[in-house]
């Protein structure tokens, strides 16, 4: 981890860079001296019910989860970064270098006491869990101790979770990194990959999926408030559990066998090997006259594709791929 003497040299050296463009003029495309205001700022931003007002830049910010990490990597922050935690997969390849310049805190969250060791001023939370006040890592603890924080919006949605909602969250931390230009430079990439997909699925009839997530007694799958139901819609498929006004809520396997899906979409993560989903799916005694079970028809996807990150847009070209392969070849 990088010293307070070390980190003071280094932000003396950084001059001031303004950059006009998307975020409009004077938006800082690095972090500011030390010292005396800094141009763009004061940002003041609501989430999830917490309003906070940012003087500059944070300079030592903490991202858990993986996709509040890619996010903050995609947008070239892992400079402002003091440390990270808790992963589903293994690290983007083009990320994989940056990721390497940040201290891993822990395998999954840290406690209290070892975030606070990082000296963070900024923590910045991919889902509700980062912030457990039974763990004593609520924003409210964390402010009493002089740390900002900021929540991946899909845990708090103020309408239905969409691609505006990725914009929306990615543009967000750019702003309160003063980098509004890294993010919409981002956005073009990652609409370009959207853009694709549509061609490409555009005029099928669209396929009924159901999603397993997990579980033996019901199923755990996406609902219809969560980012995967729109990676569905975009992949030419429709989710069956739609209906269900949540990301992510259990049902039955008879409830399952009655909307009669032509796809499973395993979501892949954790200890529980995909395969061994299938195996269960397949021996399902309830599901045995379901036309994906019946047909053996799977897709699969990491979890970490499926949450409002950098990776949606990719997530929804592989479903497409596994949906209709026959528009893919």
């Amino acid at each position: 981890m990088m010293g307070r003497r070390s980190l003071s040299l280094v932000l003396s050296l950084v001059s001031f860079v303004l950059v006009s463009g998307c975020g409009g003029p004077g938006v800082r495309e690095e972090a500011a001296p030390a010292g005396g205001a800094v141009e763009g700022f004061p940002v003041t931003v609501s989430n999830c019910g917490v309003k906070t007002t940012y003087q500059r830049p944070p300079r030592r910010a903490v991202s858990l989860n993986q996709h509040a990490t890619e996010v903050m990597l995609a947008l070239g922050l892992e400079k402002s970064m003091v440390g990270t935690g808790y992963l589903d997969d293994r690290i983007l390849p083009e990320y994989r270098a940056a990721y390497g310049r940040v201290r891993v805190l822990s395998k999954e969250y840290p406690s209290f006491e070892d975030l606070l060791a990082a000296e963070p001023d900024f923590v910045y939370g991919g889902f509700a869990s980062t912030f457990d006040e039974k763990e004593g890592r609520s924003r409210a603890a964390l402010a009493k101790a002089g740390i900002d924080s900021y929540l991946n919006v899909e845990e708090c949605p103020a309408g239905p979770v969409t691609m505006a909602t990725m914009d929306e969250e990615i543009r967000t931390v750019a702003r309160v990194f003063g980098v509004r230009e890294r993010a919409e430079r981002e956005l073009g990439r990652l609409h370009g990959t959207l853009d694709r997909v549509a061609g490409r699925v555009s005029g099928v009839e669209p396929v009924r999926v159901f999603v397993y997530d997990s579980g033996d007694k019901t199923a755990f799958t996406a609902g219809g408030a969560g980012v995967g139901n729109e990676m569905i819609k975009r992949a030419g498929g429709v989710n069956l559990f739609a209906d269900l006004d949540k990301s992510f809520g259990d049902v039955s396997f008879e409830q399952v066998a009655e909307r009669a899906p032509e796809v499973v979409v395993i979501y892949d993560y954790g200890d529980q090997p995909v395969e061994e989903k299938k195996r269960f799916l397949l021996s399902n005694p309830a599901l045995k006259d379901v036309p994906a079970i019946r047909d053996k028809r799977f897709a699969v996807l990491p979890l970490s594709s499926t949450v409002l990150g950098v990776r949606v847009p990719a997530g929804v070209e592989s479903l497409a791929r596994q949906l209709h392969p026959e528009r893919f070849k």
